[in-house]
């Protein structure tokens, strides 16, 4: 056919680029394949060894960023009760501040793939309203571009979001979304399996706490009734020493008195510790019993409790100015156990000779009570400090189970308070808590001891 008057015709291209392009294509398809396979094997990989559900996120996370060559990222797994999603494990600069973060489950680019159940790539974040440029403020991270991809199991809702940020090299694109969706979505199953397997343990530990606080409750009953009987017996008898003009009878009957009242209170507490216990392993609470309360009892009790565990170790227990802080709304027997467990875990780590010191201020413009627990043991290290009031608390003491650390987040929970961790490993530890001085429905009377 003749080219129209005025114009020539296109030179055909050669017939080496005519095979070539159809080749490169074919190429970038099979390369792409082999990235996505491979990646599928090493998450399989590491997704088997592990039943744990933290090792699961973490591994994941870790071969996600590997496979695609990004600087940074988090799995973020959504919270049922609160409706929102947490940073469950984060890797890159600045990640130890953002684990265990929570924002809303509808806020974000992580809340909207989460509600819509469908990934997406944001090549730059700053012309993306949905960006939550507050945490990268909060971190001094600065994200450039990023992929979300939902968590979801084969069949159902999404259970969180895996987000990948600045890609090394060049942007991420539509290829890096095809094999992330392969690693989320064998990790959401990995992880689905881990929670259930969990479960399964933790509902078989319930049940046995529960036969063994049955066992224990029973056990105690005598030791409560005796002590009663005790105390009646010892009352009549220095009473009658009394009306004869011994000395020291009242001084001794004191004595005995004080004794038998640790005894009583003990035995409660341990009845009431198992039922905690198994409260905490169950996931379940009972309301919080909030009465005008001193804190400077609350931590003498404890340190009356303690003292001879730590004289053993000559470890010097002290309570410094809590005697002047006034009465706030706290469940006392709840604020108790707290304290407990921080002083107990400080004095089973504490080489001997140290000292723990319990001070406190009043924050009139927050309204609030900021106690600190300040010890001069060994320090953690950053991991452990930094998970230590979470869901990934892990005990590092032989037999230890964590659920220590736990029943305290529950009860500074419990109270709308706030705790965290200072700690260098040679140096020591200070625990910071800040309690409301007023509770909401805060009622009268006095708690059961």
């Amino acid at each position: 056919m003749d080219s129209e008057p005025g114009s020539s015709p296109a030179p055909a291209p050669p017939s080496g680029d005519r095979r070539r392009t159809p080749r490169r294509e074919e190429e970038r398809r099979l390369l792409q394949r082999e990235r996505e396979l491979e990646a599928a094997r090493l998450i399989c990989q590491a997704l088997s060894q592990h039943v744990n559900v933290d090792e699961l996120v973490e591994n994941a996370l870790r071969i996600a960023l590997e496979v695609v060559n990004a600087e940074a990222g988090s799995v973020l797994l959504a919270d049922e009760t609160s409706h929102q999603l947490v940073f469950r494990y984060v890797i890159g600069e600045k990640s130890a501040q953002l684990r265990g973060v929570a924002i809303p489950w509808d806020k974000g680019v992580a809340g909207a793939v989460f509600q819509s159940g469908e990934p997406t790539i944001i090549e730059d974040v700053t012309r993306d309203t949905r960006h939550l440029s507050t945490i990268d403020h909060s971190t001094g991270f600065k994200t450039m571009d990023m992929i979300t991809i939902p968590l979801k199991r084969w069949a159902g809702d999404p259970i969180g979001v895996l987000q990948i940020l600045n890609k090394r090299e060049g942007q991420l694109n539509q290829e890096d979304i095809a094999i992330l969706t392969i690693i989320s979505a064998l990790a959401a199953q990995a992880i689905e399996q881990a929670r259930l397997f969990e479960s399964a343990k933790l509902a078989e530990v319930a049940q046995l706490l529960g036969d063994i606080g049955h066992d224990i409750k029973n056990m105690l009953t005598p030791l409560i009734a005796g002590t009663e009987f005790l105390q009646t017996e010892i009352n009549k008898l220095f009473g009658s020493m009394a009306t004869m003009g011994m000395s020291g009878a009242q001084t001794n009957q004191d004595l005995c008195t004080r004794v038998i009242g640790l005894l009583q209170d003990a035995a409660l507490r341990i009845q009431y510790r198992v039922k905690e216990i198994g409260d905490c392993v169950k996931g379940l609470s009972t309301p919080p019993e909030f009465v005008p309360c001193l804190i400077a009892d609350v931590v003498d009790d404890v340190i009356k409790t303690l003292h001879m565990l730590a004289d053993e170790k000559q470890i010097r227990l002290h309570a410094d100015g809590l005697a002047a802080l006034p009465l706030f709304s706290a469940d006392e027997r709840r604020l108790f156990n707290a304290f407990y467990n921080l002083i107990h875990n400080a004095i089973s780590v504490m080489p001997t000779g140290g000292s723990i010191t319990v001070r406190g201020i009043v924050d009139q413009a927050d309204s609030v009570l900021c106690l600190t627990i300040v010890d001069t043991g060994p320090g953690m290290p950053a991991a452990i400090r930094d998970s230590m009031f979470t869901s990934r608390a892990k005990s590092t003491k032989v037999g230890g189970t964590g659920l220590g650390t736990k029943i305290v987040k529950d009860v500074v929970d419990a109270h709308g308070g706030k705790i965290s961790v200072e700690s260098l490993e040679g140096v020591g530890t200070t625990i910071h808590l800040r309690l409301p001085l007023q509770q909401p429905h805060a009622g009268g009377g006095s708690p059961p001891r």
